[in-house]
């Protein structure tokens, strides 16, 4: 059982490696099997319904990663404007990492799948409510009232998307780096419940 689940995480991983990087389409099933290292036939075994399966575990996989860094992220800085500069810093790095190749994790497979894929769009969803959960409940913690800690945190969201986007095709970081200062600021500039002791 250890090794049939050792050889299911890595048809995961590396199908994420390359949706990432080349889009659901462009990755056949074949270059998972092959990147991963698994058994041939191996693929269908781990999961009968084929690549769309697998494009659910990869959302599933990626959007838990992404959780926990934003968790780790928000416990570690002490304002909203910080935690969304450093995560604007690490997707810069990754990205200049893969030569603007690789984009976000889960919004590769999205765009093209979710409007004819409900189990894809599913995952999507909830892998970004747990993103703007972790954001709200940060954003809030700083004194950020609860339903506009939540509108922010979604915004947030809306523009580290966009700025994935624009610098892929800007080959730049430059798109990520504006978009998340121009947040962050705003993010520090917002009214404070009187009880919370944070700065207004």
């Amino acid at each position: 059982m250890a090794a049939q689940a050792k050889h299911r995480d890595k048809i995961i991983r590396s199908a994420a490696v390359l949706f990432r990087r080349y889009g659901y389409a462009a990755s056949g099933t074949n270059d998972i099997v092959a990147l991963s290292g698994a058994p041939k036939g191996s693929l269908y075994h781990y999961f009968p319904q084929g690549k769309v399966q697998i494009a659910e575990e990869v959302i599933a996989y990626a959007g838990e990663m992404v959780r926990t860094t934003l968790s780790q992220l928000c416990a570690e800085h002490d304002s909203p404007g910080a935690i969304v500069r450093a995560y604007g810093v690490m997707m810069a790095g990754w990205m200049a990492q893969s030569d603007y190749r690789d984009g976000c994790p889960i919004s590769t497979i999205l765009l093209e799948i979710a409007p004819v894929a409900e189990g894809v769009a599913a995952a999507g969803k909830a892998a970004f409510a747990a993103w703007e959960g972790v954001l709200a409940a940060a954003f809030e913690g700083h004194g950020i009232p609860h339903a506009r800690a939540t509108e922010l945190a979604g915004l947030v969201l809306c523009g580290w998307q966009g700025a994935l986007i624009l610098a892929k095709v800007a080959r730049s970081g430059q798109p990520i780096r504006r978009a998340v200062e121009e947040l962050a600021r705003q993010l520090d500039a917002e009214p404070r419940d009187a009880g919370s002791g944070q700065a207004g």
